[in-house]
């Protein structure tokens, strides 16, 4: 099986011990335990090997010397530290990061390709909600959202009085009343990055089509006032926007008694909507990974990327995020770039990012977490171009920085962190109306107001945590599916689930401690 990040092999996956990814890559991947003095072979060559290797993990196909390159998916994964011979584990002992590997040749545009639209009579549809002014959803929630963390308890007071069993037995047409706290809105610059920041976070929520109504509490005396915030919405006329603080109502209960109040005012004219057929076309798919593993980049990945490709074919919208996990294949985005505005739009989200680590004695290299090694992920070069792969290989028209208004439809790029709640909240704050999620180590997730799908790149984490993942794209790795087969797979479930068929994060009511926006500026 030959693959590149961001293109999808057309081949089942062949049998035998070891998966060597594309030709003239150094290493291969274990598909099974394998243990030392085992004879194991790939392709046209036998190799002998010298450590016990875990499955996910890399075996050298060949020497490399002390600073020679080592290669995987056909690209840089980074440098040997020492002398690696064939059969070797290569891993954290003798394979280090180089920031030469965030320098390959952006080469822009030069892969960019305008989709092939779908004709308008054959396109897919989906059960959406069509609110007032145009705007399409695929849930249907009143939100409870605060101003600062001090109105976070009777924010969530009121949306728990909705959960109790027959709160909403008249209204079936409901999905819930949510309460989207978080732990800043105050001790900041009131005119600083982090104040609009928070406040465009919270502004692109409010704007969200999955909510049709809006309480928003506050304390009083918060740097983020709530007065401000709300006119700064400036919402469509069909979309109820209730403001209240605790110290105007006279503390806790009262305020959490008005709030229970006013959502059941709201209640008949929110269930009242119907779901009707719209275009696929009305989908903003948010791409995000999370507990990655080896086969990230092999499974899940690049059938995220053959599912994307397939909805901007629609004339929808696809968005990838998470600005530290591209760090070492932005080359591969700005190749497909529309513009070389656009290009640089991204780059300049790298450079910001190399000054943010920096200026904190990290670095970029930082990011593979404990588990991913575990994964056997060892660069963040190598987790880049796994990540990179749930981009597809539609051009790339736009890049977004965190939480802003998403405005066009294609391929694009928000600037996030890579810390999941963190990112997804961003994509979900711009406008992404289902999220897809792939994880190797098992990551458990979801983000109301939009369903979250989960993705498992393996079958033994499909499995384990069967309650949590939505599709076993390990069958990839079995040969059981192509991944054009396992793209087409989850494009359809995309659509289900837009369609009102509930996830399995929201089967287990995952969404709501996931908000979490991105906190920069002093805290003080």
């Amino acid at each position: 099986m030959t693959t590149t990040p961001g293109a999808a092999p057309a081949t089942r996956a062949p049998a035998g011990p070891l998966l060597r990814l594309a030709p003239g890559d150094s290493v291969a991947v274990a598909r099974q335990d394998l243990v030392a003095g085992d004879e194991v072979a790939v392709d046209d060559r036998r190799v002998v090997l010298r450590d016990d290797v875990p499955a996910g993990h890399k075996v050298a196909l060949e020497h490399v010397g002390t600073g020679q390159p080592v290669r995987k998916y056909g690209q840089l994964i980074g440098l040997a530290s020492r002398d690696i011979t064939a059969g070797e584990h290569v891993h954290v002992q003798n394979l280090a990061f180089t920031a030469s590997g965030a320098g390959a040749d952006l080469a822009v545009g030069a892969d960019a390709r305008p989709t092939a639209l779908v004709p308008p009579a054959e396109r897919a549809t989906f059960q959406g909600i069509v609110r007032a002014d145009g705007r399409v959803a695929t849930r249907n929630y009143v939100g409870v959202l605060t101003t600062v963390n001090c109105s976070a308890t009777a924010a969530r007071r009121i949306a728990d009085t909705f959960r109790l069993p027959g709160a909403l037995e008249e209204f079936p047409g409901v999905d819930g009343v949510v309460a989207l706290t978080h732990g800043t809105g105050c001790g900041m610059d009131a005119r600083g990055e982090g104040a609009a920041l928070l406040r465009r976070t919270i502004t692109g929520y409010a704007h969200h089509p999955n909510f049709a109504a809006l309480l928003v509490i506050g304390l009083g005396c918060e740097v983020n006032e709530i007065a401000a915030l709300t006119q700064g919405f400036d919402l469509p006329p069909g979309v109820p926007v209730v403001a209240m603080t605790i110290q105007e109502l006279g503390g806790t209960v009262r305020t959490v008694a008005e709030g229970v109040a006013r959502v059941r005012e709201l209640l008949p004219a929110v269930g009242a909507v119907r779901r009707q057929p719209v275009p696929a076309g009305e989908i903003v798919l948010g791409l995000n990974c999370g507990g990655s593993d080896a086969w990230s980049g092999v499974t899940a990945n690049p059938a995220l990327g053959v599912a994307s490709d397939l909805l901007v074919a629609q004339g929808g919208t696809s968005v990838l995020a998470e600005t530290p996990e591209v760090y070492g294949a932005e080359h591969l985005l700005t190749r497909r770039a529309s513009s070389p505005e656009v290009a640089e739009r991204l780059m300049e989200r790298i450079r910001w990012w190399e000054r943010y680590t920096a200026a904190s004695g990290g670095s970029m290299d930082n990011n593979p977490s404990p588990g991913n090694k575990a994964g056997g992920l060892t660069t963040i070069l190598e987790k880049s171009l796994g990540a990179v792969a749930k981009g597809g290989s539609s051009e790339l028209s736009a890049v977004y920085e965190y939480a802003e208004r998403i405005s066009r439809r294609g391929f694009a790029f928000m600037d996030t962190p890579g810390y999941d709640p963190v990112s997804v909240t961003g994509l979900v704050a711009g406008g992404a109306n289902v999220v897809c999620f792939t994880t190797g180590r098992g990551s458990v997730f979801g983000c109301k107001p939009a369903p979250s799908i989960k993705l498992a790149t393996n079958s033994d984490v499909f499995r384990r945590m069967g309650d949590d993942m939505d599709v076993d794209c390990g069958r990839v790795l079995a040969g059981e599916q192509t991944v054009e087969e396992a793209g087409r797979e989850i494009f359809d479930l995309v659509l289900e689930v837009a369609s009102g068929r509930r996830s399995k994060s929201e089967e287990l009511g995952f969404g709501d401690e996931e908000f979490q926006p991105w906190q920069l500026g002093a805290v003080m």
